[in-house]
């Protein structure tokens, strides 16, 4: 298909009703996360541990290594931009989602190879330390995880994009719901797959050539999978389903849709900034307890290393259950924003109650609470995500996806920075624990109060109407 036209079967689309996206379609479009989900196991928990533990690669290194990936977030306004403006194999989305996961599957399974060779400098020095080997090897590794990177961004932007195609206002927070579900048990499944596939690990004092052959096996075999669930999930349905082509008024004109032509309709309206603002606060707040959960359950619960590692499933089990649920029930009853409000307040109450329960030391409330976090983070997430792909333009769907993908990165990659930081401020204030602790969980609830602030201020009516007079400019050629 030439990058400047339309297909025959576009043009029939466009000028048909387009069949409703079916539930059984939900599902299997949230393979693809569920495939992300799998591969967050084998980066942040796998390889971590592997750099950490039994390469003893310094955690300063492995974490600024992995965290590369994240830096890279700007370029998931190109990526989606490009698929705006140039299809690839034939369809605006699933090319550029297929490619993607081609690439970040490979690519994965050589990073692992990357830090086999960094881990061998490391022995060959006898420990740590900045040798001409390390330094090449950890900058080889951080270029492999910057394109690993760009891959996710590529492929995950514009399957975000392809979720705005596919759905309509009243079906989407179903499919957000949906979606977010399938990626939260990837994440589970990924647990229970690498200690099926880790088995050989777990006898005493396993062999460094164990070792490398069992996770070398688990990045075979676990890529290969994750990559044909990303294709079994859009097979077919951006062909069947995408309202691309009869929403765009710029179809016929997608030469038009140039980075800087999608860059002025994104800051046409001041409510992209309020939203992305918003974003950046609520994702921030909601994951600053990441880096000190585990701590506050040892130092302030008296919890074994054992039982701190369970502490995040008790969320994710509340997250798990609230995300459908939220989709199907809340949202159509509340609607989005005052939805996604809610979840924010709810969260703030539960770092308070967070709070409670160190002062008295009550471990079932600690845990009874992490649960009803879980629940609230799920109904804010999916409110949130579905108001996301609401704030949408159709000719730059895949730019603005972009944008909101960008400030979740932001906010992923620095929360895990500053509740280190804020917990390092409270340690110096404070000579109880709790009280240090508790600095991060009040931030946290203020945060999240602020978040319901900006919320308060985001207007979709004006956001689209900002939208379509800064289009019919383009369209006159005045902004050429």
């Amino acid at each position: 298909m030439a990058t400047g036209g339309i297909s025959k079967h576009q043009q029939e689309s466009a000028s048909q009703p387009m069949p409703k996206i079916k539930l059984l379609t939900m599902f299997r479009l949230g393979l693809f996360q569920m495939g992300l989900g799998i591969l967050a196991v084998l980066t942040l928990g796998v390889l971590n541990r592997v750099m950490i533990a039994e390469l003893a690669i310094p955690a300063t290194v492995t974490g600024a290594t992995l965290a590369i990936s994240q830096f890279v977030a700007p370029a998931r306004i190109w990526f989606g931009q490009m698929s705006d403006a140039k299809p690839l194999l034939g369809h605006h989305r699933t090319g550029y989602i297929w490619i993607g996961a081609a690439l970040f599957t490979f690519i994965l399974s050589a990073a692992l190879q990357i830090i086999w060779k960094l881990g061998n400098a490391v022995q060959a020095a006898g420990g740590w330390s900045w040798t001409e080997q390390t330094y090449g090897w950890t900058a080889l590794a951080a270029l492999i995880f910057a394109l690993y990177g760009l891959a996710v961004s590529a492929s995950s932007t514009t399957f975000m994009a392809l979720l705005v195609d596919v759905s309509d206002e009243d079906n989407r927070g179903k499919l957000i719901g949906i979606v977010w579900t399938m990626l939260t048990g990837g994440i589970v499944i990924g647990g229970i797959t690498s200690k099926i596939l880790l088995m050989p690990l777990e006898s005493p004092n396993p062999s460094f050539e164990t070792l490398n052959a069992s996770i070398n096996w688990l990045f075979l075999i676990v890529p290969i999978v994750v990559l044909g669930l990303a294709l079994l999930a859009t097979f077919g349905v951006e062909k069947k389903y995408s309202r691309y082509t009869s929403r765009s008024a710029m179809v016929k004109r997608e030469d038009k849709i140039t980075l800087g032509t999608a860059l002025k309709i994104l800051t046409a309206s001041r409510q992209t900034g309020i939203f992305f603002t918003f974003m950046l606060v609520m994702t921030t707040s909601l994951f600053l307890q990441e880096a000190v959960l585990e701590p506050y359950g040892g130092q302030v619960f008296g919890l074994s290393v054992g039982q701190s590692s369970q502490l995040n499933s008790f969320w994710g089990i509340g997250m798990l259950l609230s995300l459908s649920a939220t989709g199907f029930f809340i949202i159509p009853r509340l609607g989005k924003r005052r939805t996604t409000g809610l979840g924010c307040l709810a969260c703030a109450v539960c770092f308070i109650l967070i709070i409670l329960a160190g002062f008295s030391a009550n471990v079932k409330l600690f845990q009874a609470t992490l649960v009803l976090f879980g629940l609230s983070a799920g109904i804010a997430t999916t409110g949130a995500l579905s108001l996301m792909l609401d704030l949408t333009a159709a000719e730059t769907a895949g730019t603005f996806v972009g944008a909101w993908g960008l400030a979740q990165a932001i906010a992923r990659g620095s929360a895990v920075v500053i509740g280190g930081a804020i917990l390092d401020v409270g340690k110096a204030i404070f000579t109880v624990p709790v009280l240090s602790y508790g600095l991060v969980f009040a931030t946290q609830a203020a945060g999240m109060v602020a978040a319901i602030w900006f919320l308060g201020r985001v207007n979709v009516k004006e956001f689209r109407d900002n939208a379509k007079q800064a289009l019919a400019t383009i369209m006159e050629g005045d902004l050429d």
